[in-house]
């Protein structure tokens, strides 16, 4: 894929505090990502709450925000750094979620921002498990039989 010239700088959200069975997965794609974009040419900062990743070390952004995950604090980064996208896909559950905020409050439209990796709409559709299902049935892809319970 050839490097886009519209884009500048790119704000990259990490995965935050490790748990079990998240993040360390997100933490290594992340700094393999912002290593790739900044040989790239791009300027990335990173937004992760937690100081303890590998990601926050000093040479995987050109910045790097400690400061947590919500909406609320990821737009005052944005508002202060006036990136022209957004990377979500790298934070696991809490980098959507809150990309989805941002996106469907009109913020990122707001000040010009790009998502980057998944549209808001690739989202939607991949956090409905049904519609999922139903996207790749119709793609002709065999998924497994499932239901929805509903008590125990």
């Amino acid at each position: 894929m050839p490097r886009r010239t519209d884009i500048r700088k790119i704000i990259v959200i990490g995965s935050g505090p490790i748990v079990i069975g998240q993040a360390c997965e997100f933490d290594y794609s992340g700094t393999q990502a912002c290593t790739v974009l900044r040989r790239e040419g791009y300027e990335v900062c990173l937004v992760n709450p937690n100081p303890a990743t590998i990601m926050t070390d000093p040479g995987f952004a050109d910045r790097t925000y400690i400061e947590p995950l919500t909406p609320a604090s990821v737009l005052q980064v944005l508002g202060r750094e006036r990136p022209d996208a957004l990377l979500p896909t790298l934070g696991g559950q809490t980098g959507l979620n809150v990309s989805v905020a941002l996106a469907e409050s009109g913020d990122l439209d707001r000040l010009g921002i790009r998502m980057l990796g998944a549209s808001l709409e690739a989202i939607h559709k991949a956090e409905d498990r049904s519609g999922f299902q139903r996207a790749m049935v119709d793609a002709g892809l065999d998924v497994p039989r499932s239901g929805i319970a509903r008590s125990v």
